[in-house]
């Protein structure tokens, strides 16, 4: 299984922006030089995210983006979800007329278990708790001395 830079980057954004002041807009090239993610690549994203109402923006020479809602709001799926679209991992788990040997293919049943688990992961996870987890990185990092 493979997560797209869709996701992958659309989640690095969200995240910039829940570790910066809520009422504060970001702009897209701050959130790409911080990300290292180009710049034309991040506003299709944020577009994106915004048409699925999980980023607003604000115009103006101090604009830029805001989260929609609280970060403890937004779980990791509604960003995939919002980038991804609902595509089964395998036709069948979706639509099981999409295969003649939908009643004899137990590999079926393995993908939708897989399916159900990778839901629910992201489900369960919120845009607060990688904040949590970014600041514990960083103060774990801010005792380490390197020469």
């Amino acid at each position: 299984m493979k997560l797209s830079t869709r996701t992958r980057y659309g989640t690095r954004a969200m995240l910039d922006l829940a570790l910066h002041p809520p009422e504060v807009p970001r702009s897209t090239k701050e959130i790409a030089d911080q990300q290292e993610v180009s710049f034309k690549y991040l506003e299709s994203l944020l577009a994106t995210l915004r048409q699925a109402g999980l980023l607003r923006s604000v115009r103006g020479a101090a604009g830029g983006h805001l989260l929609a809602k609280e970060p403890r709001q937004i779980t990791l799926w509604e960003i995939f979800e919002a980038l991804e679209g609902t595509e089964p991992l395998v036709p069948c788990t979706a639509e099981p007329d999409a295969c003649p040997r939908v009643n004899a293919c137990v590999t079926r049943e393995v993908w939708s278990e897989v399916q159900a688990a990778c839901h629910q992961v992201l489900e369960s996870i919120t845009l607060q708790d990688l904040v949590e987890r970014a600041k514990a990185r960083q103060q774990t990092n801010a005792g380490m001395y390197y020469i």
